[in-house]
């Protein structure tokens, strides 16, 4: 789904209503869960919670003049979509997550390298997410993220 959303109000306001109550609840479960520093934006068609230029001030390396991505949360035409580049750059929270979302979802674990895909909004793991929020602070993302920037990769932390 392409939504042509100025705020995330607007956003969630234009989903179909299957939808809507979804991304909602992972809103809310998001911005309480999140540390001090990130911010929520629209960002690539979608509700982005982002580490701004006043305290990241390189920005996105793909387009410095964008804040570096962390979490992205959208409404696809088949399924609902939480992108969390915590999952892709730290290896011992996508265990630490892949182990807990089978204790909190009896279905299997839909996922790419930072996507999770939830076709079924009563599937959704919100405390799970909440705690997935609470891993990994704005300064560690910064810090991890410039080392795999550097062709570090996961050795650095």
């Amino acid at each position: 789904m392409n939504h042509a959303a100025d705020t995330p109000e607007t956003y969630i306001e234009n989903l179909p209503e299957e939808k809507r109550q979804a991304i909602e609840l992972l809103r809310k479960t998001i911005k309480k869960s999140l540390p001090t520093g990130f911010e929520e934006t629209m960002q690539y068609g979608m509700i982005g919670y982002v580490i701004p230029h006043s305290l990241y001030p390189a920005g996105y390396h793909v387009n410095p003049q964008e804040p570096l991505p962390f979490i992205s949360l959208g409404a696809q035409k088949n399924h609902i979509a939480l992108y969390h580049m915590g999952l892709y750059a730290f290896p011992d929270t996508l265990e630490w997550f892949t182990t807990e979302y089978s204790k909190h979802v009896k279905t299997k674990l839909d996922m790419g390298k930072s996507c999770l895909r939830f076709k079924k909004p009563d599937t959704i793991p919100y405390e799970l997410i909440g705690e997935l929020c609470q891993k990994i602070t704005p300064q560690d993302y910064i810090e991890k993220y410039e080392m795999m920037a550097k062709g570090q990769g996961e050795t650095g932390k």
